[in-house]
């Protein structure tokens, strides 16, 4: 059953999810906008959302548990010395999902994860 879980599947194994998810999220950080489908910018949006909000409390253990997540240095630092900072006083929200229009392959529903600023 699933009650309370709140997981979106993305018809992957959670290895494989969790390896799409902070890849996702790494993109996000570095090059502040990602374009995917529009589930897995929705999905991209809730991960990346709580990596910014480790980011705000800037402390060595919340940058430990950023690590574990997308072990990137660079994004890392990224997040920890420009994104963290840029969201300080913003209680939530971080980022947004725009979407662009099916995609011309296959045409899946092609969003845009961006930073909000």
């Amino acid at each position: 059953m699933r009650h309370r879980r709140k997981t979106v599947k993305l018809g992957m194994e959670r290895k494989h999810r969790d390896s799409v998810l902070a890849n996702l999220a790494k993109a996000l950080i570095l090059h502040e906008h990602v374009d995917t489908t529009y589930t897995r910018a929705k999905a991209g949006q809730r991960y990346a959302e709580r990596l910014i909000t480790l980011a705000r409390r800037g402390d060595g253990h919340a940058r430990r548990i950023a690590f574990s997540r997308i072990q990137d240095k660079r994004a890392i630092d990224k997040l920890f010395g420009e994104i963290g900072p840029r969201f300080g006083d913003r209680p939530g929200g971080y980022t947004r999902v725009v979407r662009l229009g099916p995609r011309r392959g296959d045409g899946a529903e092609v969003a845009r994860l961006m930073l909000v600023e």
